[in-house]
């Protein structure tokens, strides 16, 4: 084996979901319209439902960000066999690499597959400015753009928090991956206080501010980076 050949084996064995993204079919996944990639022997029902899924999604993305930037590739899958052979865990949808879209069984639905898309397309606008921003904030912003109700209240209420906290929130991906593990309601107050931070300062249209603001070489806004850390009680 070449040494192209041995990296690309490696890359696939260490990161299985970096290659299935890369190439879906190598992992079995049939192509049914372009960018979308479904797990084979489905029903027509069931394809009908991930595409619905998805295109519900994508509205919810335009919707809140007035456009796409970004048109990641949705892999999706109708067996936990399947969602592990490509390289998914536990979660029931996963951003890769800011370019593709892996849904699991349970991730069938337009508040996971948005969510997930959210991710994709603020750091789509943000380039390298992407890196700067609170991984709370990125966290919270998905949960917003997807409306998932298991984190935050219906938009017609006057305060959408679940659970509010004045306690610092995460700004890294590290330290997000173990808050989150070890608070089960880390997303909901991640949530609460971005919906904070949006109602403060203007809605979605502060965030495609904040967004020409950081991929320009701004730095983080004061009231963003005041929002990371809380309140002291």
């Amino acid at each position: 084996m070449g040494l192209a050949g041995a990296t690309v084996a490696g890359v696939a064995v260490a990161f299985p979901s970096v290659a299935a993204t890369t190439c879906p079919g190598c992992y079995g996944m049939e192509q049914v319209r372009p960018g979308l990639y479904l797990e084979p022997g489905r029903s027509a029902a069931w394809e009908r439902q991930v595409a619905e899924a998805v295109d519900a999604a994508n509205r919810r993305v335009a919707d809140f960000y007035g456009g796409r930037q970004s048109h990641p590739d949705i892999l999706a899958c109708l067996t936990a066999t399947c969602y592990q052979k490509i390289g998914g865990g536990r979660e029931r949808g996963i951003a890769v690499l800011n370019r593709a879209v892996m849904l699991s069984p349970n991730g069938i639905d337009p508040v996971i597959a948005s969510h997930e898309m959210s991710h994709v397309e603020l750091h789509a606008r943000l380039g390298s400015g992407a890196g700067l921003i609170p991984q709370w904030f990125d966290e919270g912003l998905a949960v917003v753009v997807s409306g998932d109700p298991r984190y935050l209240k219906p938009e017609t209420t006057g305060d959408r928090c679940r659970v509010s906290t004045q306690e610092a929130l995460p700004r890294t991906l590290d330290d997000w991956l173990r808050s989150a593990k070890a608070d089960q309601d880390m997303y909901a107050k991640a949530a609460c206080r971005a919906s904070q931070w949006l109602q403060a300062n203007g809605g979605s249209t502060a965030v495609l501010e904040l967004i020409e603001h950081m991929a320009g070489g701004g730095e983080l806004p004061a009231s963003l980076a005041a929002a990371s850390r809380g309140t002291p009680s």
